[in-house]
């Protein structure tokens, strides 16, 4: 399956992965990373460089600097009264209960280190070819979320099993997702069996489209 975007491994270490350099300058998000890697870069980041986003930060397990919580607190207030969040949204919020020491990032294809999580994006055609393999392999719970799109990460490494997300408003912002593409998250201990079913899914699928086209053309012939 040819993915435009590659998928991308992450791994929560407490050391940097030998040879791999550390991030040249914070994103504006920290699922800007997920970009990056799947563009074909290899780095590592701190919590200094999820600063910039309170929300991805809270997720991934940074401790928030007052400034950061009370820009956390005040967009959280800003999309409560815009009807974007209600309060109980937020402490259901899926987050690393670990305390963040090091995010390494890089294309799946090219990780030199263990990855806890595969992030996927692709198109909603591709997303359902994944979920279909990674429930054959039983890496896959049926659950999609939304909003923040980074929440999938701590929710799969949480349930450990893959994750659906349709993204949020700020990262199709911030990595230019298309309105035509959604990810799915896979435990890295999972990848295996989804990826050994992948064939079988995709072949499936390939034959009954063909079944089910012919009939179409029939019945509406």
């Amino acid at each position: 399956m040819n993915f435009v975007n590659a998928p991308v491994a992450v791994a929560f270490v407490d050391t940097p992965p030998a040879g791999l350099p550390r991030v040249e300058r914070p994103e504006p998000a920290g699922c800007g990373y997920w970009k990056a890697a799947s563009e074909g870069r290899s780095f590592y980041t701190t919590p200094e460089d999820h600063g910039n986003c309170a929300v991805g930060a809270y997720t991934h397990g940074v401790a928030l600097t007052p400034a950061q919580g009370q820009e956390f607190q005040g967009l959280i207030g800003t999309m409560i009264e815009l009807k974007y969040l209600k309060n109980e949204d937020v402490a259901a919020l899926p987050h690393r209960e670990s305390p963040l020491r090091i995010a390494a990032y890089s294309p799946l294809e090219k990780a030199t280190f263990d990855p806890d999580l595969v992030v996927f994006r692709g198109t909603a055609r591709q997303v359902m070819l994944l979920w279909e393999a990674a429930q054959a392999a039983g890496a896959y719970d049926g659950g999609v979320m939304g909003r923040p799109a980074c929440a999938m990460l701590p929710q799969a490494l949480k349930a450990s099993t893959g994750v659906a997300s349709v993204g949020c408003i700020g990262n199709r912002v911030y990595t230019g997702l298309d309105d035509g593409e959604m990810y799915m998250t896979v435990p890295g201990a999972k990848l295996a069996g989804l990826l050994e079913n992948l064939g079988a899914t995709l072949n499936a699928n390939a034959e009954l489209e063909k079944f089910h086209r012919q009939r179409a053309a029939a019945l509406n012939g």
